[in-house]
């Protein structure tokens, strides 16, 4: 579902919510938490504001959070505080008697919606013309469910940041080449690392439904889908220089969904629980910029608070739709369930989630 179709049916939040004070909403969420007790559970994404990950009873990346809602089967209710898609990764993974809610419909990623079920069939068709029956599609979790289902079914499977070159790897031991979606940098850092060579990927580009390469197809090993994730493509290697000259003894550490040239450039690079953790095991004193998301850079900075720890790009704001999940959206999506009748539940087709599970099921056997 893209974020304009979930605006179309979004219920508008009642106005009483963004009357009431931040104290007179946290005590309230905190009731209703209690109240339900183990009925309930809070799992919040790491780029959450604060105000909403005072209430999680997890943090975590949205396939950890998704497998710690299926095996919390003593929760009846599921207030997933992230988007649309890791919602909808939950759903697939939790039992018929689970309702998985999110609190605000609005809060999509564009990356996902950079990839939808039409395109990537129209796209499999015409590389199939091309490159015959070669292909295994990979998709990152960060896509949605019609996606991963679409991998499910083509024998692919699902990729995170963490376990990226092990599925790629593997993929590459079924077939002669990937088609990867919907993140282009995630797929060629990935690949790079790996030995692959620039020169060995192309871009697909689903607006003009044509394949991008210079040169003999034959070559290619990677067929990158022509998205990316809106936040991390905006840092730049104007960035790096303009860090490392104001502190010469900084490290820099990204996530592979930069720019290839960012990832290059920087001293470290690796998925948010690779940040989380180097910055857990750095020594006290040392400078560290970071490039991912504003809301956890700010925590990070305030729990480690012996290292100097900030943006790389000064100009930075958090995830927009992300950002959308706030008190007032959790706590009418918790006084929905309160009242008998929860709001904003999302539920993927039966034949979706199974095929989506296939893909899912193929990571988790590899890495």
């Amino acid at each position: 579902m893209s974020i304009l179709e979930m605006m179309d049916e979004t219920v508008t939040i009642p106005d009483r919510y963004k009357e009431m004070s931040t104290e007179e909403m946290e005590n309230r969420i905190q009731e209703i938490k209690d109240k339900f007790g183990t009925r309930l559970y809070i799992p919040g994404h790491h780029y959450q504001k604060d105000e909403v990950i005072q209430f999680a009873d997890d943090t975590g990346d949205s396939l950890k959070l998704a497998q710690l809602s299926a095996n919390n089967e003593l929760a009846e209710y599921i207030v997933f505080c992230g988007v649309h898609f890791m919602a909808e990764t939950a759903d697939i993974l939790t039992n018929d008697n689970q309702k998985v809610l999110l609190p605000d419909m609005r809060a999509g990623c564009s990356m996902a919606d950079m990839a939808d079920i039409e395109q990537t069939e129209r796209a499999w068709i015409k590389l199939q013309e091309i490159f015959g029956d070669t292909m295994l599609p990979l998709t990152y979790v960060n896509s949605t469910a019609a996606i991963k289902a679409f991998c499910g079914k083509h024998d692919g499977a699902t990729v995170t940041s963490s376990n990226a070159k092990k599925m790629v790897e593997w993929a590459l031991t079924q077939k002669e080449r990937i088609f990867f979606l919907p993140d282009q940098h995630l797929g060629r850092n990935t690949a790079f690392d790996l030995g692959i060579a620039l020169e060995e990927m192309a871009i697909w580009d689903p607006e003009l439904e044509k394949l991008e390469f210079d040169g003999d197809v034959n070559d290619i090993k990677v067929i990158l889908w022509k998205g990316y994730c809106s936040v991390h493509e905006k840092f730049t290697v104007e960035n790096i220089e303009e860090v490392r000259k104001q502190h010469p003894e900084v490290n820099i550490l990204v996530h592979p969904e930069c720019s290839h040239e960012v990832v290059q450039l920087s001293d470290y690079d690796g998925s948010t629980s690779y940040i989380i953790n180097k910055l857990k095991d750095a020594e006290a004193n040392t400078i560290w910029a970071i490039g991912t998301e504003m809301n956890l850079v700010k925590r990070l900075s305030q729990i480690h608070s012996d290292k100097q720890v900030f943006s790389l790009n000064p100009n930075m704001c958090p995830c927009l739709t992300m950002n959308r999940i706030d008190l007032p959206h959790l706590l009418w999506s918790l006084e929905s369930i309160e009242n008998g009748n929860p709001i904003n539940q999302i539920t993927v087709e039966k034949e979706v989630a199974e095929n989506a599970l296939l893909a899912v099921n193929r990571m988790l056997q590899r890495a």
